[in-house]
């Protein structure tokens, strides 16, 4: 969970509780207020007019992070596997997560088609603005738009997929300047990477500080939206929770359930023994936070040994999270048709490119998947603008975030788990007597 922080002035209550206690009771709370002002429209319009900056202060703090916590955080996660230490078990590793994120992504997608969740709903933005339908380039321009002429200028138009390239291309380098004889240059390396790892831990706290506005944002954003739509937008979010939970579901059972029978283990025997942070992850909503729970389940009851472990599930939390790229795509999918523009075929394609790249980079801290919806919005066409249709759309998705949160960090972890124990046996170092 967000580290709470310490403080005995007048707001210490505020800070003293729970924050995801706190964002939910924001949105019930905005609900309550939205709906009641809903019966006088002359209250919600000044409501809507002085209550909107409280929102939009929200969504533009989001966006100013986005594009910090992607470079730093994909820079720093590829940079943490050397050379040295990739050989056999790093591609192995890399190739499961390449795999299991693909399949996520897939299975978001097909799950979001079947439900169709936020069709009908005609969502509109603060000043009564329709979404407007976001044309895609064609399916080539798409793929060749991921390299980028200047990063620069990439980083400073919020371009994500070409920040994910430059930061992935970026990172590999910085990993094999690391590993580098010449001492000279692995030690300016080194330099480098402790700065980019330091930056990533700022960007980390403000994250963690914004979150700490989460509640009161939440709040306007909800309130404003049941001002205008009414309560016909719960039907809907129960819908896209539905959804994003089946989607987790089948990919626990048909993507890690699968690979591990194809490795002659036990899917039961599996769950049984990851129980533990499986349901801490759900908690914390962290898959950092985690990680000690999660190496120490991992050798003590899958067998796993700790020269394997702890290679790879410190650079599973950080680089592997199929939950988030299932969370991702059912949830931008379900904004398209909420703000009547469902996603053509090329965006598919671009979110799906999106989804997975993102579910290699996002970081393992609480509500980190929300900044990469905004950048699979932004990628697909769909901007996140204070007072638009999107933006209208995403704060309800944000309000039941935190609940969307649990599950996919629970599958992250899971995820991470599964990988280094086929990792572990395909190397044949896995000890077997504790799957008997």
């Amino acid at each position: 969970m967000t580290e709470t922080p310490q403080t005995g002035g007048p707001l210490s209550w505020y800070f003293r509780t729970n924050l995801l206690v706190r964002i939910l009771t924001g949105l019930v709370l905005g609900g309550i207020v939205g709906i009641v002002l809903g019966y006088s429209p002359d209250a919600a319009k000044s409501f809507v007019t002085y209550g909107q900056f409280f929102g939009d202060l929200f969504i533009r703090l989001l966006k100013m992070i986005v594009v910090p916590v992607i470079l730093f955080s994909l820079i720093t996660g590829a940079a943490s596997i050397t050379p040295s230490q990739i050989g056999r078990t790093g591609g192995k590793t890399l190739l499961y997560y390449l795999v299991t994120s693909i399949i996520a992504v897939c299975i978001g997608l097909v799950v979001a088609l079947i439900f169709r969740p936020g069709e009908g709903l005609n969502m509109v933005g603060a000043e009564g603005v329709a979404g407007k339908v976001a044309q895609s380039p064609p399916l080539g321009q798409v793929l060749l738009n991921i390299v980028p002429t200047n990063p620069v200028e990439s980083l400073a138009k919020g371009d994500v997929l070409p920040i994910i390239f430059f930061a992935l291309v970026a990172g590999i380098g910085l990993s094999v300047l690391r590993d580098s004889k010449n001492e000279t240059l692995a030690r300016q390396a080194n330099v480098l990477f402790d700065a980019c790892t330091a930056a990533a831990e700022v960007i980390y706290k403000v994250v963690g500080g914004i979150m700490q506005y989460a509640p009161i944002g939440v709040f306007f954003l909800i309130a404003i939206v049941f001002a205008q739509q009414g309560p016909k937008v719960v039907g809907p979010l129960f819908y896209v929770t539905l959804a994003v939970y089946v989607g987790l579901v089948l990919h626990l059972v048909l993507g890690y359930g699968g690979l591990l029978a194809l490795f002659g283990l036990s899917f039961v025997k599996f769950i049984k023994d990851a129980q533990t942070p499986m349901v801490t992850a759900f908690v914390t909503r962290s898959s950092s936070g985690t990680l000690p729970v999660t190496m120490r389940v991992a050798e003590e009851k899958l067998g796993v040994p700790r020269t394997i472990s702890s290679f790879i599930l410190p650079i599973g939390a950080t680089v592997n999270m199929d939950g988030t790229a299932i969370y991702i795509t059912i949830c931008a999918t379900f904004i398209g048709f909420a703000i009547g523009s469902p996603l053509d075929s090329g965006q598919m394609l671009t979110l799906m490119i999106t989804a997975t790249l993102a579910a290699i980079g996002t970081a393992g801290v609480p509500g980190a998947g929300a900044l990469m919806l905004i950048m699979a919005l932004e990628s697909v066409g769909l901007k996140v603008d204070a007072g638009s249709a999107v933006a209208a759309t995403y704060a309800l998705v944000l309000g039941i975030d935190a609940l969307l949160d649990m599950g996919r960090t629970c599958m992250n972890v899971t995820g991470d788990i599964a990988g280094v124990t086929i990792v572990a046996k395909s190397e044949k170092l896995l000890d077997t007597s504790k799957w008997e």
